[in-house]
């Protein structure tokens, strides 16, 4: 291969939650690596780094001629941007990483004012989903973006077609698959604070829903996994890297998928390199893999809900004899130092458990006595003997022996190769120079805030299409492509047209000739459901500009992100519903934009692109806590809302009183087969978000 083919090849971007997840990725010969901070990172549940750890690590890597990139891809809350600029001004002085990878619109004027000299990153939380958005891009500082992992092969092409200088793109090739769309989940949010924007999703999508009787994990999706078909991506030099999935894997994992890829990088036409490959995939601990949305001739539901989803690589169940005494037939070879976990992540009960020695393929490997249903508890004293002899342990879960037809997961290896190779980049690791450990003084300058003239906010109520009769404050209709037929040209101008929380690449055209249609008709006040949606509105002839605001769908949560909304054009913009109390009421004083807050009706816990074949449109979904949702298809994406809507219409003068201008509701007509709610949600309101 020579210099010049080399060059143009994609880095090969290998995912690190812990040190020996770095080190495995440099090990196999990872181009970059990307990680995370103790704070600010969107995989919070990872180890993840200090900044004198990374200190090292950096310069580890940077001796090696590898790249470092560090995720700050979390919403920034109000009191937040302080505490992320020092983070900025340390990683400036004392880490010096490649680049940051941002979601939230705050992070390149922190940057900016923390001196950091790297590259900016834009992450797939922020969703540029379509083509006109890319333009956009490198005059706010971003020099690559990271594309959905639902585009498809040809879409991908497509924004590649469109991506401008000074830009690039980066890619999913594997790894975990979440069933909304990336920046567009408020589920975990929505159940209780732990917002899956700030690194903190507890993952309802993974559990178990039953409807009509039918119980299953119908919204657990498989892993992505491109494997043999990345090599359609290589004639696209626009697309520079490779990214794999996975600050929450282990070592194992992360070595495998690097050594994989960078076969089907470099010896992609050898069919002995794609058979290793493939097999090194199968060995990476994976859940089942689908390429998804990627080929467009035969797209791939993400979720099967006759394959077992949960993470590691599914060894079998739990067998056991007439004694009582359980044990596992593993379908692969075990190793001394091999992690098995009993049962699925999301249900009590479950365990994991280190291999003492080896076991062949169909071996017998001992787990114990028989116990109750995996998931049962047991409560009492402190210290008291439950259930074969098991200590109480008040309120938590038992340490459950074994249940008879449990999954059995591997999670994670110690095969002496690859930690062989571990312990060497430790020790030159461990050889380099502690890091500085000063703190930072920084302090970040915010927008000079618009003024306000304090009076009772604007009502707006937002509804999918025109009904009769008159909706209180002023009238707002979801934009679709019937528009034009469907609303008579006389209201056109007095509506806020809503656009959708995503428009994918192929939908695009149809989008800016439906603007054009609009504003002919007179319409001038649209609400974007993303900041990239303003590259669609180009002015007709002598029309009047159109007012243009951000939605709530746009993440918006602090100054320094409205006054980014500011200089693309909006005139105004509706907060984030994830802000608390304190954060919410705090805003507009420091808004250089005029406010708005969802304060009533049906807020989405997500919006999805999966086809979802195993869910009826408008049938109630049950959880294990009895929480009741439904899912509604508008276009090319499904909605699944919650049963019990938001409502915090109490607020609205207290909201008028800090400044907001407008409130909004937004009236989603329920299915009548969706029971009707006994109470309302207050989102994070009364919470603190996580």
């Amino acid at each position: 291969m020579s210099a010049t083919q080399t060059a143009q090849l994609p880095e090969i971007l290998a995912p690190a939650g812990d040190t020996t997840a770095f080190l495995a990725a440099l090990a196999a010969g990872a181009d970059a690596v990307y990680c995370g901070l103790k704070h600010f990172s969107a995989r919070m549940e990872a180890e993840n780094f200090s900044t004198s750890d990374l200190a090292r690590l950096t310069a580890l890597a940077h001796g090696m001629g590898r790249r470092v990139y560090v995720a700050m891809n979390t919403l920034a809350k109000p009191g937040d941007l302080a505490a992320a600029g020092r983070l900025m001004h340390r990683l400036a002085r004392d880490v010096r990483p490649d680049a940051l990878i941002t979601a939230d619109l705050a992070m390149p004027a922190l940057a900016r004012q923390s001196g950091f000299q790297g590259e900016l990153h834009l992450s797939t939380l922020a969703n540029v989903s379509h083509q006109a958005g890319l333009g956009l891009l490198p005059s706010m500082g971003f020099t690559r973006v990271v594309m959905p992992r639902e585009l498809s092969i040809d879409e991908i092409k497509a924004m590649a077609r469109a991506c401008p200088d000074g830009l690039s793109l980066e890619t999913f090739v594997h790894g975990a698959l979440c069933f909304n769309v990336s920046g567009r989940c408020w589920w975990s949010s929505y159940m209780g604070g732990k917002s899956g924007l700030r690194g903190r999703c507890v993952q309802p999508c993974r559990r178990v829903y039953a409807a009509k009787g039918r119980r299953d994990r119908v919204f657990s999706c498989r892993d992505l996994s491109l494997d043999v078909l990345t090599k359609t991506l290589l004639p696209l030099p626009e697309v520079t890297a490779w990214k794999i999935e996975g600050r929450k894997k282990g070592a194992h994992y992360v070595y495998y998928t690097v050594a994989a890829y960078r076969l089907l990088r470099d010896q992609g036409d050898d069919p002995k390199a794609k058979k290793e490959a493939v097999g090194l995939l199968e060995q990476a601990l994976g859940r089942p893999a689908t390429h998804y949305r990627f080929l467009s001739q035969r797209p791939q539901d993400p979720v099967d809900t006759g394959t077992s989803t949960g993470s590691g690589l599914f060894m079998g169940k739990v067998m056991a004899q007439p004694d009582g005494r359980t044990f596992l037939r593993p379908r692969i070879p075990l190793l001394p130092g091999d992690l098995l976990r009993i049962g699925y992540q999301d249900e009590p009960g479950h365990r994991t458990v280190p291999v003492r020695a080896a076991v062949p393929k169909g071996g017998r490997l001992d787990l114990g006595k028989l116990g109750g249903k995996l998931g049962g508890r047991f409560r009492g004293k402190p210290g008291a003997k439950g259930p074969k002899g098991r200590k109480a342990r008040p309120g938590g879960p038992a340490q459950d022996e074994p249940a008879k037809g449990g999954p059995v997961f591997l999670v994670d290896r110690r095969e002496p190769g690859l930690y062989r190779a571990v312990a060497a980049l430790k020790k030159k690791l461990d050889a380099l120079p502690a890091p500085s450990s000063e703190p930072s003084d920084f302090a970040p300058a915010l927008p000079e805030p618009a003024r306000r003239d304090r009076k009772k906010p604007m009502l707006m109520t937002v509804v999918r299409r025109k009904g009769r009769g008159r909706l209180p404050g002023e009238p707002a209709l979801w934009l679709t492509p019937k528009s034009p037929q469907e609303v008579p040209r006389q209201l056109a101008p007095r509506v806020w047209w809503w656009l959708p929380p995503v428009i994918w690449p192929d939908e695009e055209a149809q989008w800016r000739e439906l603007i054009v249609k609009m504003r002919k008709a007179g319409a001038s006040r649209f609400m974007l459901g993303a900041p990239w949606q303003v590259a669609l509105f180009e002015a007709p002839g002598r029309a009047r500009p159109p007012e243009l605001w951000a939605g709530p769908f746009c993440n918006a949560s602090n100054a320094l992100a409205l006054a980014a909304l500011k200089d693309l054009g909006m005139a105004g913009a509706v907060v984030s519903p994830e802000l608390s109390r304190d954060d919410a009421l705090a805003l507009p004083a420091q808004s250089p934009l005029p406010l708005g807050y969802v304060t009533h009706g049906q807020w989405p816990a997500g919006v999805s692109r999966a086809a979802a074949s195993a869910v009826r449109p408008d049938t109630p979904l049950s959880s294990p806590k009895g929480e009741t949702f439904w899912l509604r298809r508008y276009g090319q994406n499904a909605w699944i809302y919650p049963a019990w809507g938001l409502d915090l219409r109490d607020q609205e003068l207290e909201l008028g009183k800090a400044g907001y201008a407008m409130v909004a509701h937004l009236l989603e007509p329920k299915p009548r087969s969706v029971p009707q709610a006994t109470r309302w949600s207050r989102f994070n309101w009364d919470l603190e978000l996580l």
